[in-house]
């Protein structure tokens, strides 16, 4: 038996992790508690990505309803499989900036402590076993804020001829910059990931990601910035934009995308990999841009609210370079754009995000 784990197999990255591995010929063992329901309430709720994924896959599927935090029952999991575990896809994570400020506690305890957990049972356990970890763009901080930017109709942009004009690559500083909550616990994590790698000699990789996307995507407020911009639009809830005039710019990569590169890693594993994986130059939008291709999907109008104070830690443009993944996996590619990837999205939600009672058509 060859198993792939992955922790939080509910979610956008875990699910689409779970069905590519399981294609893949692995047995998948899943870990989600649903702690997203407690993150940001029951519109959040992963529980029918589980449910999904246990009628799909069978007996390719098993689940564990378990907290990262729970060492004990961690424990008794890769006891079990032990060496048969191939893969590890740590996906399981607090995403939330406002949320974490509100619990730093939990953020620190679930984001920093819980990989340290899943790191050490690795390697009592299945210490061959690649460990392919979920970090964020956010352990840059706001150092990406530095840059020169300039103002065009609908975004913010950096010059051409700029060093970061394709990307920002990994060799941005992290320090001396604003992190957030969020950012600092997920910044522990990721030198833990690389730490266990170099130190304990682990085959682990840091896959720093941008706007992380798909149909999968349990859309809400707080997290999930294209699936949200499409649930508004759908069931014509408002949009909060928050500062720089709706013009920030992101870039987007769809969760397939996401998880054969996550392939790519695990077929061919190195020690203390470190990656930013996002849309970069092929994949990107403002949310002044998402809006108008949202709109001619569905020839519905946007409904907004301005807030000139942007969020503490919020990135006013965030293009990354994937050259140093593809300098080292050149066979990967990246299929998704952002139209692709909100049409998508609507196609997969168009019975299911409609307008509530009292709500505009």
């Amino acid at each position: 038996m060859s198993v792939a784990l992955v922790t939080g197999s509910g979610g956008l990255i875990g699910s689409e992790a779970v069905r590519h591995f399981a294609g893949l010929g692995l047995d998948v063992v899943g870990i989600d508690n649903d702690m997203r329901r407690r993150f940001f309430g029951a519109e959040a709720s992963t529980a029918w990505n589980v449910r999904r994924l246990t009628n799909e896959l069978g007996a390719a599927y098993t689940h564990h309803d378990i907290d990262i935090r729970d060492r004990d029952a961690l424990a008794k999991i890769f006891r079990r499989y032990g060496r048969d575990i191939a893969v590890v896809i740590h996906t399981a994570a607090q995403p939330s900036h406002d949320w974490a400020v509100r619990d730093p506690y939990t953020d620190f305890d679930v984001n920093a402590g819980g990989t340290l957990n899943v790191l050490q049972n690795v390697r009592e356990h299945c210490i061959e076993a690649p460990v392919i970890h979920c970090s964020t763009n956010k352990v840059y901080g706001d150092r990406p804020n530095s840059l020169p930017l300039v103002e065009l109709e609908t975004r913010w942009e950096l010059e051409p001829g700029h060093p970061y004009y394709d990307g920002i690559r990994e060799d941005m500083p992290i320090d001396a910059s604003l992190h957030s909550v969020f950012g600092a616990s997920k910044v522990a994590a990721d030198i833990m990931v690389q730490e266990y790698g170099r130190y304990f000699g682990m085959k682990t990789a840091c896959f720093r990601g941008g706007t992380l996307t798909g149909p999968a995507h349990s859309a809400t407020e707080l997290h999930g910035f294209l699936a949200y911009v499409m649930r508004c639009n759908m069931e014509r809830r408002t949009y909060k934009i928050f500062g720089y005039k709706g013009k920030m710019v992101r870039d987007a990569i769809h969760s397939h995308d996401v998880v054969t590169a996550f392939e790519a890693f695990f077929r061919n594993p190195r020690s203390a990999a470190v990656y930013n994986l996002g849309g970069g130059r092929h994949s990107n939008c403002s949310h002044l841009e998402a809006f108008a291709l949202a709109e001619q999907i569905t020839g519905k109008e946007m409904i907004t609210e301005y807030h000139e104070a942007h969020r503490i830690g919020d990135h006013q443009w965030w293009i990354g370079s994937n050259a140093a993944f593809q300098a080292d996996y050149p066979d990967w590619k990246q299929v998704y754009d952002v139209p692709m990837i909100l049409q998508e999205i609507y196609e997969a939600n168009v019975d299911k995000w409609v307008p509530r009672s009292g709500e505009r058509a």
